[in-house]
C-alpha cells in the first residue's frame, strides 16, 4: 500500500498499523512534499491500493498502476484523481466527507477574524516593537456570503449565527429548512457579491467553479469587503484578486488555498492586506484521526470485496 500524505504517518501511528496489522506492506512519503508523477509512476506498479493526499493521480500515474484496485482520498476533494482514468480501469475512488468539515469551518472563522481584526499585521508591530493601535473592521452583525453550502459551509453558517451575522447562502441545492433554522437566505451570487461583508468559499473544484471568481466578480463587492479561500486555489483568478486588492478595490483577502501550491513567486506574497496560510484547514489533530481512520476503512473495504462508506464515482 502507497500512503503519500505526510500529516496521517507523522501525526498518528494508529491508521497505518490498522493497515500493518493487516498484512499489507505500507510505502510512506519521505518527502516533505506530495510525490511528482514521475516518482507516482515509478512506486505505483506493483501498488494494490494508495491513500492518496493532495498528490496528482493522472492519467499517466493511474496507466503506470498494473494491478491497483483502489484510490482511498485522505480528504474530500478529488479534483486530483483523473475518475474517468480511474473508472475506465475499474479502480475504486473513495474519500472521506466529513471528517474534516468543522475543521475547515473553524479556520474559516478564524481567518475571517483575523483579517477583519488585522491580528498578523498587530502581532508583527508589537515584535517590532510598534505600539501603535492596528484599526479593524467589526464581524459583529456584518453580513457574511457563504458560497457552497455543503458541509463545510453549514459549518460556517453555524458558526456565523453566533456572531448575530446576516447569513447570505449561494448553492445549486436549496436547504429552506436549513436556512430558517440559522436565519440564513439563499441568495444569487451577484447579490450575496454586492451585500456581503465577508465573502468566504467553499466550493468544489470543477469546470463550473474553476474561475468563479473574477474580474467581474470582484468588481461587484464592497472596497470594504474581505474575500476568504480555504476551497481550491483555481476557483478564484489570483491575478484578478492581486490587482483588486493593490488597487484598494476590496479591503482584504485570506487564503489557505492557491492555484500553485506553494504559491512561490506570487505577487500575493508581496501585499499586506492578505493572509496567507499553507492549506492547513483540514490539519487539527481531531481531523487528521478522523480521515485517517476513514481512509483506511475505505481502502479495506475495496479490498476486502466490500462496500466502503463514500465513493466518488
Amino acid at each position: 500500500m502507497l500512503v503519500t500524505p505526510r500529516s496521517l504517518a507523522e501525526a498518528f501511528s494508529e491508521p497505518l498499523k490498522t493497515l500493518e496489522d493487516s498484512g499489507h506492506e505500507v510505502i510512506r512519503n519521505p518527502h516533505g512534499r506530495p510525490f511528482t508523477e514521475q516518482e507516482l509512476r515509478d512506486l505505483i506498479r506493483d501498488v494494490d491500493g494508495i491513500i492518496v493526499g493532495l498528490d496528482s493521480i493522472s492519467r499517466d500515474v493511474i496507466a503506470a498502476a498494473e494491478k491497483l484496485k483502489v484510490i482511498s482520498k485522505y480528504g474530500v476533494g478529488v479534483d486530483n484523481i483523473d475518475l474517468q482514468a480511474a473508472r475506465a480501469r475499474g479502480i475504486v475512488v473513495t474519500y472521506t466527507p466529513g471528517g474534516n468539515s468543522e475543521a475547515v469551518a473553524d479556520l474559516t472563522i478564524g481567518l475571517m477574524l483575523a483579517a477583519a481584526r488585522r491580528i498578523p499585521s498587530a502581532d508583527r508591530a508589537v515584535r517590532s516593537g510598534d505600539w501603535r493601535k492596528v484599526v479593524g473592521l467589526a464581524v459583529w452583525k456584518k453580513t457574511i456570503g457563504i458560497v457552497g453550502v455543503g458541509r463545510i459551509g453549514r459549518g460556517v453558517v453555524r458558526r456565523a449565527s453566533g456572531f448575530n451575522m446576516r447569513i447570505l447562502c449561494c448553492d445549486k441545492v436549496i436547504d429552506n429548512d436549513f436556512a430558517a433554522r440559522y436565519g440564513a437566505e439563499y441568495v444569487p451570487l451577484d447579490l450575496l457579491l454586492r451585500e456581503s461583508d465577508f465573502v468566504t468559499l467553499h466550493v468544489p473544484l470543477t469546470d463550473e467553479t474553476r474561475g468563479l471568481i473574477g474580474e467581474r466578480e470582484l468588481s461587484q463587492m464592497k472596497r470594504t469587503a474581505i474575500l476568504i479561500n480555504t476551497a481550491r486555489g483555481e476557483v478564484v483568478d489570483e491575478d484578478a484578486l492581486y490587482q483588486a486588492l493593490a488597487e484598494g478595490r476590496i479591503a482584504g483577502a485570506a487564503l489557505d488555498v492557491f492555484r500553485n501550491e506553494p504559491p512561490t513567486g506570487s505577487r500575493l506574497l508581496g501585499l499586506d492586506n492578505v493572509i496567507l496560510t499553507p492549506h492547513i484547514g483540514a490539519h487539527t489533530d481531531e481531523a487528521i484521526l478522523e480521515m485517517g481512520r476513514n481512509a483506511v476503512k475505505n481502502l479495506m473495504a475495496v479490498l476486502n470485496g466490500e462496500l466502503p462508506e463514500a465513493v466518488a464515482w
